[in-house]
């Protein structure tokens, strides 16, 4: 059966330690893997490329604009052909329905690189930084502050949970996570002896914590949707403030960020904020995730 990773929870609590401890060298070599973009990327794009490239295969990059797919092609028709020509295929698009069907009928892994549902390549290099600063995961308890009906709250949830960890979510009212990932979030926290939370107090989600997470508070095709993005969040906003009352906690980010929205430049730059190790995380997450789907770990 071809392994898939489309969301969080595709992989277990023991595949995702196994990920997140894999040590790949150059597991594909001779190779190739396509890499799709439908939205604008940089360290998505970049981690990916670079990260293929380490592993000893061929990134095959592909802008969906100045293909078949921005004529309308069939998913299925291009995930029958792509499996020809690669042994894996990452795409970060719109609806999960497109990746979904994508992972249908192709023949070998298929990747999210992020959707409107989810972004888990994103999470497992969160987990990976989490693991790097505090020495686990397990047991220890992270905040994410922002819009919690978004790609990030929803893989916090099914990520963080699959690796043993107490998940809070605080956000305005109208902007809670979807009943139904919270309810399989739930489902794996039962398993792992991690928990989740919903809050609308920022202060009181941030009590204690080990970990403070955002996310910009306009994902990616909703600048446009006529809901206000910015008074309903501003109590949320990670700033010095808020920090006082777990100086001891890391900061995480997804980037890209708007800095004085979402965040500070005082935590973004501050000795609390561990963004660009995330950030490089992404490479070394992504090259294990790889590996570990091709069948090509060491």
């Amino acid at each position: 059966m071809i392994k898939h990773f489309l969301k969080d929870d595709d992989l277990s609590p023991a595949q995702q330690e196994e990920v997140l401890t894999l040590k790949p060298g150059k597991a594909l070599a001779g190779k190739a893997v396509v890499v799709i973009f439908e939205k604008p990327s940089l360290r998505t794009r970049v981690s990916f490329e670079v990260g293929i490239a380490q592993l000893g295969a061929t990134p095959v990059i592909v802008d969906a604009q100045t293909t078949h797919f921005g004529r309308g092609e069939l998913m299925a028709d291009a995930a029958r052909a792509l499996s020809r020509y690669a042994d894996a295929i990452v795409i970060r698009t719109f609806a999960d329905s497109r990746i979904a069907e994508l992972a249908e009928y192709a023949t070998v892994p298929v990747i999210n690189a992020l959707t409107d549902g989810y972004h888990p390549c994103q999470v497992l290099a969160d987990l990976m930084t989490i693991r790097q600063h505090l020495g686990g995961t397990a047991g220890k308890t992270i905040a994410y502050l922002g819009d919690g009906n978004n790609n990030m709250a929803n893989s916090y949830l099914l990520g963080g949970t699959t690796a043993g960890m107490h998940v809070r979510v605080a956000s305005p009212v109208g902007f809670t996570p979807a009943e139904h990932i919270t309810e399989r979030a739930k489902e794996i926290a039962e398993q792992t002896g991690g928990s989740v939370t919903l809050l609308t107090d920022p202060h009181e989600a941030v009590a204690g914590v080990d970990v403070v997470a955002t996310d910009t508070w306009t994902s990616m095709g909703m600048e446009n949707d006529g809901i206000d993005r910015i008074t309903p969040f501003l109590p949320y906003q990670i700033n010095g403030e808020l920090l006082k009352a777990v100086p001891n906690a890391i900061v995480l980010h997804c980037l890209p960020a708007h800095r004085g929205e979402e965040i500070t430049d005082e935590v973004m730059d501050g000795p609390q904020s561990v963004v660009f190790d995330q950030t490089e995380n992404r490479l070394h997450a992504q090259k294990a995730l790889l590996a570990f789907l091709v069948d090509g770990k060491e």
